[in-house]
């Protein structure tokens, strides 16, 4: 037997194998999807074989990752005339960086269907926030420049991007060899392993924007900025741990004075503590680096934006340690010849961004100036008429519409590419307060005549206020008004509730009457007694009716009356969309501020509120705006006027405010873009962008 041939130390048998079972997949595919199952089984096991052979017999092995040993189906439309893409030979949803393990996708696939050369792919936005590799502004999609310390690989030497239903991955294997990094796999975990570097200096200077550290580096290493801990109590009333501690005017409670997560939940008085200094945030920037004691034994100067600096060895890691003003982060680039780490503690820390993320899908980080303010906004620019482009409302817990989770979760689960939080929901309960349709079935419905957004898959967009309104008239013709459909808004009145809310109703106050009706008639009555004891199946058929409050209308609705419901929407226009969500405030129509904070049943002093804000808009173009904004440089959040105008700078026309405060979070191929995941609340439901490559 003759000698195989060997090239770069792998077997030219395992090439011919790979182009053997290649042709295999074409033939059988065509022949029956179980036969292909038969023979890729029987192929793996005699490869097994054959190498375990050649191990024996002293040749080199053939490494794991350079042959796929699991069989694929193809789907059954697969002809010969179609080209076989790169095979995937393993990926995950893990990354372990020099020992730190970050959630972050990545792939490793042949270079082509014939080459035995492995690609690494990591998804792009997860490698800029846990390695420090600059995204660079680029308007090709499928070519993504980076900066890392002196490693800078633009235009014709730009990184190749591959996307996919839920990620931007970028080919890092030539960088990873410029880097120095070894890379390897484990299991659903790929290992990165950087040189080790030594920082070699810590330097400090004023400047007239605030307080520069400058790192000195041996060699570029990964780094990373992480949030450290909750906030000291401040006088703020919010639950925005990035919010800047504002001393707050001591004013009496309004009788329905709003929470920025729950505008409908009742006000109960803010204890207000005295006037302090304001509150002090830490980050860490951790380095992948050592640092010589020397280097550290002295005490580092402070000044009013820098309340304290501290510098930690831990091991092959540095830890720079920044106590800020609350609202602040610091801003931090790596730079090149030398190398160095630069961190940069500022009012205005946002690094401007105009990145071309997929076909359809732009990512934007700029300011908008209103007036002397500075908001740094984070922004998706989304053309909903791009093929392979959908728009859909997502829920935290689809399989009975109540319950919470972070966005960062509940976008992965559903297998958006992006999302944005959306409509108000009750924390205590865990259930929407507000409008969400879906494939044309009302999950909760609307209330209060507050905004939302409706639309449908032909790329057309509508914000509006909005009322569902529902009339039964019995066999007598008696009219009677529906308050609220599949809702968990409680008021007095007639609440109705169908299949699209769930299998049964427990009714939300004491004493309601429940009236059963299924097919036109209603066939029972009966008292509820006590909130939240008793559950009734809802029929399959038909819905229920709670009766709150006026318990009058109950002689009206006894068993065996017929019923027809009409059902209408105000605008009427909304009828047509098969999808819709609720926030509120409207911002925006016909490019002019339209804020009515009494007609959507807000209090004024809840518009008057600064906060975070997220917020949807639709352009001229047709195009989507999924927004969110931040603190001010140096300051609080938008109000909602300034929003408006923020909107409005951006070019949309018309504009709907969206739940906001620790509830604003907006998720692009895996990760949170314009926040750190650990300051993020738990949402009820989201707008997803799906995207099919």
């Amino acid at each position: 037997m003759n000698q195989p041939y060997r090239y770069s130390g792998i077997i030219s048998e395992a090439l011919v194998k790979r182009k053997l079972f290649d042709y295999w997949k074409i033939l059988l595919v065509s022949i029956s999807p179980v036969l292909a199952i038969v023979a890729s089984l029987l192929w793996n096991q005699a490869g097994r074989a054959q190498e375990w052979e050649r191990v024996q017999a002293g040749e080199p092995e053939i490494r794991e990752t350079e042959l796929n040993s699991s069989f694929f189906l193809l789907p059954s439309s697969f002809s010969m005339t179609q080209s076989l893409p790169p095979a995937t030979i393993k990926q995950g949803r893990q990354v372990s960086l020099n020992g730190r393990i970050i959630p972050l996708a990545w792939t490793q696939q042949s270079a082509s269907s014939i080459s035995p050369n492995i690609r690494t792919w990591i998804a792009d936005i997860g490698l800029m926030q846990s390695a420090g590799v600059d995204l660079l502004n680029t308007a090709d999609s499928t070519k993504q420049p980076v900066q890392w310390f002196d490693l800078s690989l633009t235009e014709t030497q730009s990184l190749t991007t591959r996307s996919t239903s839920q990620y931007r991955y970028l080919d890092v294997t030539d960088f990873a060899r410029l880097a120095g990094w070894q890379i390897s796999t484990d299991g659903n975990t790929l290992r990165i392993a950087s040189p080790v570097a030594n920082v070699t200096g810590i330097r400090q200077a004023q400047r007239e924007w605030g307080d520069r550290i400058v790192v000195d580096l041996d060699r570029p290493t990964p780094w990373q900025v992480n949030f450290v801990d909750t906030p000291n109590p401040s006088p703020t009333p919010t639950d925005d741990p990035t919010k800047p501690a504002i001393p707050q005017a001591r004013t009496l409670a309004a009788p329905n004075l709003e929470t920025p997560d729950d505008p409908t939940k009742p006000a109960f008085p803010i204890p207000l503590a005295p006037a302090a200094p304001i509150a002090g945030q830490e980050w860490s920037i951790v380095l992948d680096a050592k640092i010589a004691p020397a280097i550290i034994q002295r005490a580092f100067p402070t000044s009013k934006q820098l309340l304290s600096l501290k510098i930690e060895p831990a091991g092959n890691q540095t830890r720079v340690k920044v106590k800020i003003p609350l609202g602040w982060r610091p801003q931090v680039l790596s730079l090149g010849n030398p190398n160095r780490l630069v961190i940069d503690i500022r009012p205005d820390s946002l690094v401007e961004k105009d990145i071309v993320w997929a076909r359809g899908v732009r990512w934007r980080q700029q300011y908008q100036n209103i007036g002397t303010a500075r908001f740094p906004v984070v922004f998706l620019e989304i053309n909903p008429r791009q093929t392979g482009i959908k728009v859909r409302p997502i829920l935290s817990n689809p399989l009975t519409d109540k319950g919470t989770a972070p966005l960062l979760q509940t976008a992965e689960l559903s297998g958006t590419a992006a999302a944005i939080n959306a409509g108000f929901f009750n924390r205590i309960n865990r259930l929407a307060l507000g409008a969400i349709r879906r494939d044309n079935k009302w999950l909760s419905g609307p209330i209060l005549n507050r905004g939302t957004i409706g639309w449908n898959d032909r790329g057309e967009f509508a914000i509006a206020r909005l009322t569902l309104q529902e009339t039964l008239i019995t066999s007598a013709n008696q009219r009677l008004s529906i308050s609220h459909l599949n809702s968990a808004y409680v008021q007095s009145g007639i609440g109705r509730y169908n299949p699209d809310w769930g299998t049964t109703y427990t009714p939300f106050s004491d004493n309601e009457i429940v009236v059963t009706v299924a097919g036109d008639r209603i066939i029972s009555q009966s008292p509820a007694g006590a909130a939240g004891k008793t559950a009734f199946p809802v029929p399959a058929n038909g819905y229920i009716l709670a009766l709150r409050s006026d318990l009058s209308v109950a002689t009206q609705l006894a068993p065996g009356t017929l019923l027809r419901l009409e059902t209408n929407t105000i605008p009427l226009d909304f009828n047509r969309f098969p999808y819709i969500l609720g926030g509120g405030p409207v911002l925006l129509q016909n490019s002019r501020v339209v804020l009515d904070a009494r007609a959507e049943g807000f209090s004024e002093a809840y518009v008057r509120q600064t906060a975070i804000r997220s917020a949807i808009g639709r352009t001229a173009a047709g195009n989507l705006l999924i927004v969110a904004v931040h603190n001010r440089a140096g300051g609080a959040g938008p109000n909602f006027a300034e929003l408006a105008q923020i909107l409005q700078q951006m070019g949309a026309v018309e504009a709907l405010n969206l739940d906001g405060g620790s509830s604003t979070s907006l998720y692009l191929g895996g990760s949170l873009l314009d926040r750190p995941t650990s300051t993020a609340a738990r949402v009820h439901n989201a707008i997803g962008v799906f995207i099919q490559p």
